[in-house]
């Protein structure tokens, strides 16, 4: 046989090599594992898998001069670049111990055996000096070029007759250098781009994860009822490929989206006997016959499903299913996507006891802020209106509805949410009180766009940024000043500005505004920084105030709040707006 034809069966054979690792390295159950974890097991099926295909490669070439050109070095050279010296030695012993073992009185038996072990510690060794670099395409052909050069050498030194032994090498060398060298090249290149592939899949896999969790969490932070299950299982039906998906408590389908909801009827008993299961083992499971998932609807489409449990404080409060038919089959990175959901929601409901506690702190503290109101403003308040009562008895009758409307609205407010128009009354009725005691040293601009009036708002948000800016912005000046509240409607969103033209807060005051301390008293700025604490706390930090203020120039103070989260398509958080009936004449 000639050099040439040699060399052409040698890398037909690397193709078949390369395409039969690609196809088992991609294939169920072996793509599940993780190569990269060092353990005792992953190390074994290392070495038999590599072994495995330095034994392939034993059988690659053709019988010359009682010998046989190879394509073992590729396997083995691979092997001890991945996995070190442990797996290359590995896989040396059990390819070059089959090469030895086919043909023990072959003349280059012995040569041919050692010289694959060889490789496969000497290119172990490799691999412990570069680490992660060794994975090199062009370092594992200069390895296989240099490994398969000292394998010539064995041949020579140990085979005998040594004239049969160097006709042998002179025939077989340059196919069997170029052969593996190409092999091995093709091989480190071939697991690179797997694990490329891996790490991409589970890349967007993650990425799937927590946009699920991020567009649910408003959802699931309220608990798990069946307003709550509806949104959740219709956000993750439009991100995921499943037939369908459910969320159930420990006995009920709270809500079912997609196909099957013909029977799988949210509010009914759980008729699916592997959901169950899950439910009192806390096991998930994988079934992919349609026997398994033991539902008794005979014409349930469903034929695999993936159910985990959703656990709070470590019980199990419900489970989260996918489905899958013929036509729309699961696998097993939904399996781990479902796994991973789940991890997530549990954070999710246990976050539910601390957003009640959050919400009862801020009832809390609605009540401290009202019991840090002056009491100088009622006092106050109360000569203004002896003075009235004199000389314009109709105007101190008003003003006595304007404090009853104020003092009532103050205490009602401590509960749930107001509509923006309770909130603009109160402030009506306060300044009303506040301009009948200072005259034209306030002067009030108040701009409400259309159609906000019933826009649910926290209580006591707007009206102590109000009150703020006559006591401390411009009542303390000679000649007074002006006040201008501006609220306007966005699609999404209120957005509100509080100004005036006072004497502005000191920088290092404006600092405390934003620290997370105990509320002390109304001149240490409780009002406005309990109400940019509450939005903070009711709608998250991007909806925290935006406070500007310079000596003597004023204080202007902007702030959204956004649209109320039931109004929001397909979500369920309940706004209670508390609403206080108008005061009238004969209040």
């Amino acid at each position: 046989m000639s050099i040439y034809l040699l060399i052409t069966t040698l890398i037909k054979h690397v193709g078949l090599l390369v395409a039969g690792a690609f196809i088992l390295l991609t294939i169920s159950p072996v793509q599940q594992l993780n190569f990269n974890k060092d353990s005792r097991f992953h190390s074994l099926f290392l070495i038999f898998f590599f072994g495995l295909f330095g034994i392939l490669g034993t059988y690659s070439g053709n019988a010359i001069f009682n010998s046989i050109a190879n394509l073992r070095a590729m396997a083995v050279i691979t092997a001890g670049l991945y996995g070190g010296p442990r797996v290359g030695l590995g896989a040396g012993l059990i390819a070059g111990a089959h090469r030895f073992i086919i043909d023990p009185w072959g003349f280059s038996a012995l040569p041919c055996a050692i010289a694959t072990i060889f490789e496969g510690v000497f290119s172990g060794h490799v691999h412990t000096r570069l680490k992660e670099r060794s994975m090199d395409w062009r370092i594992a052909m200069v390895l296989a070029v240099i490994g398969e050069g000292i394998h010539m050498v064995f041949v020579l030194t140990l085979s005998r007759p040594y004239p049969d032994a160097l006709a042998l090498v002179q025939l077989i060398s340059l196919p069997m250098i170029v052969g593996n060298a190409l092999g091995a090249g093709l091989f480190v290149h071939l697991i690179n781009t797997v694990y490329a592939f891996r790490e991409k899949r589970d890349s967007n896999q993650a990425q799937k994860i927590f946009a699920i969790a991020g567009d649910t969490v408003i959802h699931l932070r309220d608990g798990l009822n069946m307003d709550t299950a509806l949104a959740t299982a219709g956000i993750i039906y439009e991100k995921l490929s499943v037939a369908a998906v459910a969320i159930t408590d420990e006995a009920h389908v709270l809500a079912h989206v997609g196909q099957g909801d013909d029977h799988h009827l949210a509010g009914r008993e759980i008729r699916t006997g592997a959901t169950k299961k899950v439910i009192e083992t806390g096991a998930p499971i994988f079934h992919k016959k349609r026997s398994l998932i033991r539902c008794n609807e005979p014409s349930c489409p469903f034929c695999s499903a993936i159910i985990v449990p959703l656990k709070k404080g470590g019980n199990i409060v419900g489970t989260l299913k996918f489905y899958g038919t013929k036509t729309n089959s699961l696998d097993r990175i939904q399996f781990e996507i479902a796994r991973g959901l789940t991890g997530l929601f549990s954070i999710q409901l246990e976050l539910e006891d601390i957003q009640i506690k959050d919400r009862l702190l801020a009832h809390a503290e609605i009540k401290h802020l009202q019991a840090q109101i002056n009491p100088h403003f009622l006092f106050n308040s109360l000569n203004t209106i002896a003075s009235f009562c004199r000389t314009r008895p109709g105007k101190a009758r008003e003003l006595i509805l304007d404090l009853s409307l104020y003092m009532r609205k103050n205490l009602d407010s401590s509960r749930g949410f107001i509509s923006l128009s309770d909130e603009l009354e109160q402030i009506t009725s306060y300044l009303a009180i506040e301009k009948a005691r200072f005259g034209d040293r306030i002067r009030v601009n108040i701009d409400v766009a259309e159609g906000c009036g019933p826009w649910p708002i926290p209580p006591l948000i707007i009206q102590p940024l109000m009150e703020n800016a006559i006591k401390h912005g411009i009542i303390t000046r000679e000649n007074g000043g002006a006040v201008t509240l501006r609220i306007a409607r966005l699609p999404e969103a209120l957005e509100i500005l509080v100004e005036d033209d006072g004497v502005g807060i000191p920088q290092d005051k404006l600092n405390t505004f934003f620290q997370k301390k105990e509320l002390e008293s109304q001149h240490e700025g409780v009002g406005l920084r309990n109400s940019n604490h509450r939005l903070e706390q009711i709608y998250g930090p991007q909806y925290k105030m935006d406070i500007k203020s310079r000596p003597d120039q004023g204080t202007r103070i902007t702030f959204k709040i956004p649209r109320p989260l039931n109004t929001v398509a397909g979500t369920s958080t309940t706004v209670q707006v508390i609403s206080t009936p108008k005061n009238n004449a004969s209040a």
